[in-house]
């Protein structure tokens, strides 16, 4: 179980610490709670790439929803509605319920639509995020039909999430489209006398 718990802890720091790392300008100060030092760590990194995610939808024009580099990946916007249908699953296991399973990816793919399902999907994942308490996040759930501890169904969907943000900011990329995490904030300007 030690093993399990630093396991659980690399796996909450690594993808955390680069999430966190990318943008430090445009983020308030994480805070830690000293009560649920890795709920709250792992929420913080949550936040981080939710926002990154739901800029990056937002920013992509609707023209590029159906582009893809290559005919053998996901669109855009195919992307998107994975990233919204994986939230179900991952939150699903760490809230132990049944996953709704919307099925976004391949019933979605109007830009307003993917970001509404994509906003929906994280409001769902809000939950599981603000119940885990270090307290549940020990506990044994299945995941993928291994033995796991709860926390570790949000640790999988952040690496997931941050998987497929690196897809959206190549094909940002591609379209000569700045992602959000590169995006430099404009100095403050001095208060006009």
């Amino acid at each position: 179980m030690n093993r399990l718990l630093r396991l659980v802890v690399l796996c909450l720091a690594v993808p955390a610490g680069l999430v966190l790392a990318q943008d430090k300008a445009t983020q308030e100060k994480p805070t830690v709670s000293q009560q649920n030092p890795l709920s709250t760590w792992n929420k913080i990194a949550y936040a981080r790439v939710k926002d990154l995610l739901l800029k990056s939808a937002e920013k992509m024009p609707e023209e590029n929803y159906s582009f893809k580099p290559v005919d053998t990946v996901r669109s855009y916007g195919q992307i998107v509605g994975h990233v919204a249908d994986a939230q179900y699953l991952f939150c699903s296991i760490a809230l132990g319920e049944t996953n709704p399973a919307p099925n976004n990816e391949h019933t979605k793919t109007s830009k307003a639509d993917l970001i509404a399902a994509l906003s929906t999907a994280f409001a769902y994942c809000d939950k599981a995020y603000d119940g885990m308490t270090d307290a549940t996040a020990v506990q044994t759930i299945k995941l993928f039909g291994n033995d796991a501890p709860r926390l570790s169904a949000l640790t999988v969907n952040n690496m997931h999430n941050l998987e497929h943000y690196g897809n959206l900011v190549t094909y940002m990329r591609i379209k000569n489209i700045v992602p959000p995490s590169s995006e430099q904030q404009a100095p403050a300007q001095p208060a006009k006398k």
